[in-house]
């Protein structure tokens, strides 16, 4: 299978085409594409999803995809590796985790908020005069643009089931009460059951139990494992430290990350990023023997 690479922080690209880009691929970054006009299949890990303009999706590192074209199709892709996450300030990171982590990986629009869609298409378009016009500082602007549209994707994303919950028969108000807990992560005192149940109108010796009757766990457990959830994003695709993961989010100290890090997982925080470099330096090796077999 063809692997593609990302050889700078990120890219831009608009196509026209007539038939497929490319047969079925991974690649090692990750990938929004913006149907502007035309008709299609996109195909992803084996599930398939008819696409047409204002249509929006994301693709993760690994995931296999390709696009079967039925009608002439204007696509816009936006790339962007590990680098360009790791140059970010925190809030916006902050957005790309929330995508990471309820992103459902299955094909699809991103765009349920049907306003969002001419947004996102006049956002497009503003990106591709830019990358005509070449003016002062264009780059400085399609960068602002990108990270505007990560955002509408995170708020778009706040519409969805979470996966772990979309074979359940969740109730309004415990999904609200999910999506409240994803807004306010970094805030632990946001997160308290008094708190919460007071947002809610629930008694606080009841929201738990409320919380695991709709979802299957109850709110501290869910808490708790969206959190090292996020923990293990910021162990892959950021330099932080532990001290500085586990201040932004909400643990006592780089200890108690670790302890709590090790019950669920099996194994410490600075181990898990060494699996995660070793696999990565695997792959990298794997890609560059495979490119010098084929020249």
């Amino acid at each position: 299978m063809e692997r593609k690479n990302l050889y700078q922080p990120f890219e831009v690209e608009y196509k026209e085409l007539n038939e497929c880009p490319m047969g079925p691929h991974k690649h090692n970054f990750f990938e929004m594409v913006f149907i502007l006009d035309g008709t299609g299949i996109q195909c992803i890990n084996d599930n398939k999803f008819n696409y047409k303009p204002d249509h929006l999706f994301l693709l993760m590192p690994q995931e296999c995809h390709s696009f079967d074209v039925k009608t002439t199709t204007k696509f816009f892709f936006i790339r962007f590796s590990n680098i360009y996450l790791q140059s970010q300030h925190k809030e916006w990171v902050q957005k790309l985790e929330f995508i990471f982590e309820n992103n459902t990986h299955l094909p699809g629009c991103l765009l349920k908020n049907t306003s969002d869609k001419p947004l996102v298409r006049s956002l497009v378009e503003a990106v591709i005069r830019e990358q005509v016009n070449r003016q002062p500082y264009h780059l400085e602007v399609v960068q602002q643009i990108i990270n505007t549209l990560i955002t509408v994707v995170a708020r778009n994303i706040t519409f969805m089931v979470p996966s772990s919950l979309q074979q359940k028969a969740v109730s309004n108000t415990a999904l609200d009460m999910v999506h409240y807990i994803h807004q306010h992560i970094y805030d632990p005192g946001q997160l308290r059951a008094d708190v919460i149940a007071a947002r809610f109108s629930i008694s606080p010796g009841y929201i738990s139990e409320y919380f695991k009757t709709h979802t299957g766990e109850s709110l501290q457990q869910y808490i708790v494992h969206y959190r090292l959830k996020l923990v293990e994003v910021r162990l892959q695709f950021s330099e932080l430290r532990m001290n500085e993961i586990a201040f932004e989010l909400g643990f006592t100290d780089e200890s108690h990350l670790n302890r709590m890090f090790r019950k669920y997982k099996g194994m410490s925080p600075t181990d898990y990023r060494k699996q995660v470099k070793i696999m990565a330096s695997r792959e990298l090796q794997e890609r560059e023997a495979g490119s010098n077999i084929a020249s």
